[in-house]
């Protein structure tokens, strides 16, 4: 008897394989192939951008990422491919990641130099420095290149709407290197180093606009010369 269960039971297993094999190819006749074979159906470059920037605007850099990427594999030579380019550089800038996306924008204004959106992407260049400014008892090698950047973006494109954005960043610019001078000059002032001081003080009145140092920097550049003419 249980030899004949036995048989039974791969007669049915036998009958069932047959049954899913033909339910396969009758699903096989009417579904594209990708499908069967679980593979992504292919989306035109306007879906793909359409979904990366949805993805952007909800806060989904990684997800926005692959799309973007997506873009420039299958489509190279679509005007969405350059987009992409540049919208990975916003997203690694959305994303505080500012030396990688200043990288980013320098090597997409190096291939595209006549695009449309150049001016965006030096004042973005720009703001990659800007977001990075230390206070003014610190380093202030961001602020120089941050007011480099933007001042190239005036010169270039002077009537672009982010040139104008640019002139009220260069003055924070000028503010904040003006103000480190001074401070650096106090510091000399109080160690009783007149001479590099003085050099401070004098800096900061000939290279910098008035953005409200002169007064200060002039009192102490005439207490420096009292000091010194004293010595």
């Amino acid at each position: 008897m249980g030899i004949f269960k036995h048989k039974r039971f791969v007669r049915s297993s036998h009958r069932g394989f047959l049954c899913l094999l033909a339910g396969v190819l009758l699903l096989g006749s009417c579904a594209p192939l990708e499908w069967l074979l679980g593979k992504e159906e292919e989306k035109p470059p306007s879906e793909l951008m359409a979904q990366a920037m949805d993805d952007l605007d909800r806060g989904y850099y990684k997800a926005a990422t692959e799309a973007f990427q997506k873009i420039k594999d299958r489509y190279p030579y679509s005007k969405f491919a350059i987009m992409a380019e540049m919208k990975m550089a916003d997203t690694l800038f959305m994303q505080s990641s500012y030396d990688e996306a200043y990288d980013a924008y320098k090597e997409f204004e190096k291939l595209h130099p006549k695009n449309p959106s150049i001016p965006y992407v030096i004042y973005r260049e720009g703001m990659c420095h800007y977001k990075q400014m230390k206070s003014i008892d610190r380093d202030q090698t961001h602020s120089m290149r941050a007011k480099e950047d933007f001042g190239r973006l005036v010169k270039r494109f002077p009537k672009s709407v982010y040139a104008a954005r640019a002139r009220m960043k260069i003055r924070r610019c000028y503010m904040d290197l003006a103000q480190h001078e001074l401070y650096v000059g106090r510091f000399y002032f109080k160690k009783k180093k007149y001479r590099a001081a003085e050099g401070r003080f004098r800096y900061a009145i000939e290279h910098y606009p008035d953005v409200g140092q002169y007064y200060e920097a002039l009192e102490y550049l005439g207490r420096c010369e009292a000091k010194l003419a004293k010595k």
